[in-house]
């Protein structure tokens, strides 16, 4: 992967009371600044080195090898490895968690992101990652894909630094779990707020009701630092391991929609 490094400005105002996936910082080209949000993905994507500079070297993201490794250890109390999982990564953008999943051991791993960017800079920067790479909207999966997807025989899904803040929404989440057999697993991270009973929003609702439903078997659930906001205070998560038990129907989703 390319070494390139850039000139990256914080603005000087406090920005904590800004929401999450509108805050913005200034890349400095030639001379000439820039203004990005941390969420314009494409952007960023397009230039090698700049998301891993942004976020894991300057702000200290450390989700993918925290999300793998409880998934690691909870698959190990279950009597299981993840060397015989076939994976699927949603929103996995320049393949950060496929890398850490490949380097513990999973044996197929597929990963897919709405972003063409995303895929080109995964191949760019990590070609040995994915055994296949799917760019398509979850919300809306032609009858191929979905074929095709179901192919690889899905028994674990994993997301990271993807859900909230209008990328991933509930309709896409759920039509990735629909890939996982049941007794297959299901690995994300998710904002702490999201699973306050004060945020009302849609995907706040689904997520909290998905992990009390029969549908998840909740094996792991630990709040920590997923990284450092621009003044340097602690962005909190939740990791979470569970087992599917059962399909998600349509009825459940519904509430959560619209």
């Amino acid at each position: 992967m390319s070494k390139s490094r850039y000139r990256i400005q914080f603005p000087p105002a406090n920005t904590e009371r800004v929401k999450q996936g509108e805050v913005t910082f200034r890349l400095i080209e030639d001379g000439r600044p820039n203004e990005l949000r941390f969420h314009d993905y494409a952007a960023i994507y397009e230039r090698p080195g700049l998301y891993e500079q942004l976020f894991y070297d300057r702000l200290r993201c450390c989700s993918p090898r925290k999300v793998g490794d409880i998934l690691a250890q909870t698959l190990h109390a279950a009597g299981e490895s993840i060397s015989e999982l076939r994976g699927l990564d949603l929103g996995a953008g320049n393949g950060m968690m496929g890398e850490v999943l490949k380097k513990l051991g999973m044996s197929r791993l597929v990963g897919t992101d709405i972003l063409p960017e995303a895929r080109d800079a995964c191949f760019r920067d990590r070609p040995e990652v994915y055994d296949e790479y799917y760019v398509a909207d979850f919300t809306d999966l032609p009858a191929e894909t979905v074929e095709r997807i179901d192919e690889w025989q899905i028994d674990c899904l994993t997301t990271v630094a993807a859900l909230g803040f209008g990328d991933i929404p509930p309709a896409a989440f759920a039509q990735a779990m629909h890939f996982v057999r049941p007794g297959g697993w299901v690995a994300f991270n998710i904002r702490d707020t999201f699973l306050e009973r004060s945020d009302s929003g849609g995907f706040s609702r689904f997520v909290r009701e998905l992990i009390q439903s029969e549908y998840l078997d909740v094996f792991h659930l630990e709040k920590y630092r997923h990284r450092l906001s621009m003044e340097g205070s602690p962005l909190l998560y939740f990791a979470l391991v569970a087992r599917k038990t059962t399909e998600i129907p349509p009825d459940f989703l519904a509430n959560f929609e619209g």
